[in-house]
């Protein structure tokens, strides 16, 4: 059988198959960070500026940099020579890098305590979280495994006496070394008798100290060779700028850069950049008023590789409260007020702890077994478009990241900053800020409370629901369906969807494509369905709709195959520029046609700033909400314990 044999000339690996050999040659050749640590000595010299590549329509082009002022540690990665991750012990000195780091500590494996041995353990877990019993009927069990004990004339007891007491020793119980917490709000206005209930509730937010669950995600070794220590340029071997993982990307330098400059101290400690995401999954419905949507968090130093691939990378940190309400206050000014400022102060609250490491770095084992002094940083945060308009304090209908207007969004605009925004609301009254600008300025997003941090910069694309989801499935099939049905009349149009169908649900066996028995209509779409739909989609309409409006989604198709892309290159970035272009101009078809009387779409305007997020950020498929979509089940898990730990804890203020 053939094998193939590893892309580095220096190593002798073999692979069954191509995919196993890129997969190696990208982990531990391309990306890796092992034995790549520069041995400092003396002074380091200051962070040089960006890196010298940015498209003509990146709102602030990085000025070229002087190569005499880096650090070249290989032919593929320059390191940062300031936040570069020098090892050092755990009081925070510095050390040789070549020093062998010191053991592990490993738990006992025998310690059952506060339960008496694991069968105690087992059935507590078995009774109070897997199948909840009742107390009644844990009692009576307990009660019928006693007597069965006492008709064989054994001695031995039931694991507990009652239900209570095996809840007292679960309340003994110690929940991992991030345990869930609470606090509770309420809304600070005036409250009248006769107000709604909102106003007068107690509002219940779920958290992890975000600090320990990011002091344990540094220490976990099974991310060694798959992370970064400081942020890097990665250049072919042809010269040419590449980028891929978050520590690849323009953001990541340049704040180095911001954090050597606010104090020189820092040089030798790690940048860490923090990533955020939530989503408007549900996990709960707690006391009737109230929704309680996830909040996840990440670090931007592992390889975007190990965040997809549910290895504890990213960490469901907080439960955000969501008040319910009539639905006659659902145009409520005062309510939409009160839900966007409790979004926000409860990610301020949750995010808190960290702020001190922001400014003074902390010191944290890390996947390689040594120490490092890290500063955190808000890196990105991962959000659906509705919730981005939510979290940038943006009239929705508007772009969160450009200020076009809501009618034109691909028309002219400035990038929105922290900066620009402060200055509107100092300069406007309220009613210009929201019709001219889309600002809402009753919300202060939770940003404001950090340093460096500017929401507008860090939200990031999401592939899933702006191009998968929102463009393709909701807009371009839907726009087909609609062209078919006025172009030929309603019962033809049906006809003709019958045949593609038809042709959908005919596409023979083949790896890697999924097969549709009956055509694409079902309920329920997944974001699967969406991607294995857009593979054959083109040759069930093909015939039946013009040719432009067949090329308009094969480009869009080409910009989101180039979108999900694990790496990147200055031409691919200009393929997907280009494919951008094309995609905006054959959509006119459907304006021509009578579908469409405009375009201004947010989740399509999106798609033009995947570009500058790139250079920012690095391969937009490290950053999307697939990730934290994929991990609801954990999610529920954790709620879980979340719901365990309320009956043990006393709440918070």
């Amino acid at each position: 059988m053939h094998r193939y044999r590893c892309l580095e000339p220096s190593c002798h690996q073999t692979f069954k198959s191509t995919h196993g050999q890129t997969n190696h040659y990208r982990t531990f050749h391309v990306n890796s960070n092992r034995n790549q640590q520069p041995v400092l000595e003396g002074p380091q010299p200051r962070g040089p500026q960006d890196p010298d590549f940015s498209p003509e329509h990146d709102a602030s082009p990085a000025p070229a940099m002087d190569e005499d002022e880096l650090v070249s540690l290989s032919a593929r990665k320059t390191f940062h020579p300031g936040l570069n991750g020098v090892p050092c012990d755990e009081f925070g000195t510095s050390i040789d890098p070549r020093t062998p780091p010191l053991p592990r500590t490993m738990p006992e494996n025998d310690n059952w305590a506060p339960y008496s041995d694991e069968i105690q353990f087992r059935t507590a877990e078995f009774l109070y979280r897997r199948v909840e019993m009742s107390a009644t009927n844990i009692d009576y069990l307990f009660d019928l495994w006693g007597r069965s004990m006492a008709a064989h004339h054994d001695d031995s007891l039931a694991p507990f006496s009652s239900y209570d007491d095996m809840y007292q020793v679960i309340d003994a119980t110690r929940h991992g070394d991030a345990p869930w917490k609470c606090f509770t709000t309420t809304y600070d206005g005036d409250v009248n008798s006769n107000d709604p209930s909102w106003k007068s509730a107690e509002y219940e937010v779920w958290h992890r100290d975000p600090d320990v669950v990011l002091a344990n995600m540094l220490d976990n070794p099974d991310f060694d060779g798959q992370f970064d220590y400081a942020p890097y340029l990665r250049r072919d071997k042809n010269g040419q700028r590449t980028w891929s993982d978050f520590m690849s990307g323009n953001f990541a330098w340049k704040h180095a850069n911001t954090i050597l400059e606010e104090n020189e101290d820092n040089c030798g400690a790690m940048y860490c950049p923090i990533i955020l995401g939530s989503d408007k999954t549900t996990v709960s419905v707690a006391t009737g008023h109230v929704e309680y949507h996830p909040l996840y968090i990440s670090i931007g130093n592992v390889f975007n590789s190990v965040r997809r691939a549910h290895r504890n990378a990213v960490v469901p940190v907080g439960f955000l409260a969501i008040p319910k309400n009539d639905r006659k206050y659902d145009d409520d000014i005062s309510l939409r007020k009160f839900k966007r400022q409790l979004y926000h102060a409860s990610l301020s609250a949750i995010l808190r702890p960290l702020l001190p490491a922001m400014s003074v770095p902390v010191v944290r084992r890390c996947p390689d077994g040594h120490f490092r002094r890290v500063i955190y940083d808000l890196g990105a945060y991962i959000a659906d478009y509705p919730e981005q308009t939510l979290l940038a304090g943006i009239v929705q209908g508007w772009c969160p990241k450009d200020t076009a207007f809501s009618n034109n969004l691909d028309g002219p605009g400035g990038r929105r900053t922290r900066e620009l925004t402060e200055h509107l609301m100092s300069t406007w009254s309220p009613l210009h800020l929201w019709n001219v600008f889309g600002i809402d300025d009753d919300v202060i997003p939770f940003t404001y409370d950090f340093p460096r941090a500017d929401i507008y910069e860090i939200l990031s694309p999401d592939i899933l629901h702006q191009l998968i989801k929102g463009t393709f499935k909701d807009h371009l099939v839907e726009w087909v369906s609609t062209y078919l049905v006025m172009e030929y009349g309603e019962a033809k149009g049906k006809s003709i969807l019958d045949d593609i169908d038809r042709r959908i649900a005919a596409v023979p066996a083949f790896p890697q494509l999924r097969r549709f028995p009956h055509g694409r209509r079902f309920k329920q779409w997944t974001g699967d369905d969406s991607k294995a739909l857009m593979k054959v989609y083109l040759c069930a309409i093909a015939g039946h709709v013009p040719n432009q409006m067949v090329r308009c989604i094969s480009v869009f198709m080409d910009a989101c195959y180039i979108a999900r892309r694990e790496d990147f290159t200055e031409a691919s970035i200009n393929e997907l520029e280009n494919a951008i272009r094309q995609f905006h101009e054959h959509r006119e078809i459907f304006r021509s046609t009578g579908v469409r009387s405009g375009f201004s779409l947010p989740r399509q305007h999106a798609l033009s700033h995947y570009p500058s997020h790139i250079l920012q950020f690095g391969a937009p498929n490290g950053l999307c909400s697939s990730i934290t979509e994929s991990l609801l089940e954990d999610v529920r898990m954790g709620e879980g314990e979340r719901r365990a730990t309320s009956r043990r804890e006393p709440r918070g203020s």
